[in-house]
């Protein structure tokens, strides 16, 4: 199993349109992607756990991957956090 921590950049934090294209980043791959914030630990690839996380502006992720392919899934979860959150 492999982690990173990102802190949400975007004055918004996660929410609907971001949410909903990270689901979709973290479904191409076959690892079992998590994010954890709050004491929440939810499934990547779930929308409703996604945004059940409530993550704002500041607030610190944890993603973790574990699988095949996690550190492919890793690298591109952590661009797409930087590019979009």
């Amino acid at each position: 199993m492999k982690t990173f921590q990102y802190t949400i950049q975007d004055e918004m934090g996660i929410h609907a349109r971001p949410a909903g294209m990270l689901v979709k980043e973290a479904k191409k791959f076959s690892s079992k992607i998590t994010l954890e914030a709050g004491g929440k630990n939810v499934p990547a690839g779930n929308i409703l756990g996604v945004m059940s996380l409530g993550a704002k502006q500041g607030d610190v992720i944890t993603v973790s991957a574990e699988g095949a392919d996690e550190e492919t899934a890793l690298a591109a979860m952590e661009k797409f956090l930087k590019e979009n959150l």
